[in-house]
Order: C-alpha cells, then structure tokens, then sequence
C-alpha cells in the first residue's frame, strides 16, 4: 500500500501515535482521535484516519475502563447516549461525503475559546442542572455527530460536564462510558459504509498492542492523580483538540 522506503516511518509513526494516545486516553478517558490523527496525519492518507482512531479509541477505552475501575452513573448517562446513538448516522454520513471544513473551525474555536478560559479563571461557566435530561440529550447527539464523523465523541459531553460541574470522577463516570459506546457504534457504522477497508485493518493490527500498553499505563497514572490535576489535564486536552481540529481543516 506504501512505497517500501517509507514503510519505516509509517510503522514509527502508528505506533508512536499510538502509544501516546492510548495513555491519554487511558489518564483522561477520551483523546485517543485529537492526539492520534495529529500523529498520523503527518503518515497516513486522511480518508484512514477517522476509522483507524475510532477502532484504536474503543481499544483504548475497554483497557482505561478495565484498569481504572471506576463507578459508571448509567442513569446519568442515558441521555447522552440516546442522543449520541441518533448522531451517529450523520456523522458517518458526513464522513463518507467528505464533509465540510466548516464543520471542524467551528468546533475548534469553540473548544478553544472554553479551554483557554476556564484554565485562566477569566470565566468561569456554570450551570447547574439547567435543561435537564433534554439538553443532555442533545449534547450527546453532537457527541455521536462528531463521533460518526471523527472519532471524536467527547468533547462536547466532556465541556457540557465541566459546566454542569461536580466531582471530576462523576464527571469520568459519565462521559467515558458514552465514549466507549458511541465509538464501539461509529466503527461499526463505518464498516457499514465501506470505510474500514484491510489497510485499516492493518494499521489497526499494528496500532492496537501499543494502544493496550499506553492505555494501561495512562490508566495507573490516572488513579494517583489529584482532580485537580485530572481537571487541568481535560482542558489543555480540549484546547489542543480545537486547535487540531482547525489545523486539520485548513
């Protein structure tokens, strides 16, 4: 599939991205496709990108939730991923059409202009619980949109959650599940659409034994972490995740 003198580096280049995207999302409980694709993009053709994160993301994912252990609030959860299973289909959709550009500058500014504010105090947004299950529903359907169209299930749940505020491990106990769900879903849903072909299949195979390791270790790292850390962490994840998202769109 590739020239024989750059199999080396695309080898280096999978695995590397692996490796540092499984522990991320092993410590954060998501950030498997902002850091991978920003890896890959550098060695891979974009139209493998967005299944070959997907499939390493629920890898990451089952090995974080394994080793962490932590309380899933499924109650809570639930209308996330109602509205995270019927975005879904609009994202793979999107995907398949090659969507707009549009799409990823409008996340990103969005992601970035939160992150950098609540890591610099200058605001501070806060909710409560207003809206109720309705709007985490909606949330959700973003979350599987941009899932569908990117792997990237998380951010919105993640941002809503931050705002809703509450302990970092009830925030966790939500959003990661849904991750794993969605993501499990989206790659199913790409497979449908003809997009997981046997070079993704390949890449997979070589990605997956390093994105167990990293998970794992990202996922011991995480139980010795103070929720302040935890927090801190999430949103300097999200604020690269916006800035990735507008440096892949242009």
């Amino acid at each position: 599939m590739f020239t024989s003198e750059l199999d080396v580096l695309i080898l280096l280049g999978v695995a590397g991205g692996a490796l540092v995207a499984g522990f991320t999302t092993g410590f954060a409980g998501f950030g498997t496709a902002l850091i991978a694709s920003g890896i890959w993009l550098h060695v891979l053709p974009p139209v493998l990108i967005a299944p070959l994160v997907t499939i390493a993301a629920v890898v990451a994912h089952i090995v974080g939730l394994a080793t962490a252990r932590p309380v899933f609030d499924w109650p809570a959860a639930r209308p996330y991923l109602i509205g995270g299973l019927c975005g879904i289909p609009v994202g793979v959709a999107a995907l398949s059409l090659a969507g707009p550009g549009m799409i990823r500058v409008a996340v990103g500014a969005f992601l970035l202009v939160f992150a950098a504010s609540q890591l610099s105090g200058v605001a501070r947004f806060s909710i409560g619980s207003w809206g109720g299950r309705v709007a985490d529903a909606g949330v959700g359907l973003g979350g599987g949109v941009l899932g569908g169209f990117a792997g990237l299930s998380g951010p919105f749940p993640i941002v809503w959650l931050q705002m809703r505020g509450g302990p970092s491990a009830g925030q966790r106990a939500i959003y990661q599940p849904f991750n794993l769900v969605v993501l499990a879903v989206a790659a199913v849903g790409m497979a449908i659409a003809g997009l997981v072909d046997g070079t993704v299949l390949t890449l997979a195979a070589i990605a997956t034994p390093v994105t167990v390791l990293g998970s794992w270790l990202g996922a011991r790292v995480y139980l010795k972490a103070s929720a302040q850390t935890f927090r801190s962490v999430v949103l300097t994840l999200l604020m690269f995740s916006g800035g990735m998202l507008i440096v892949e769109a242009l």
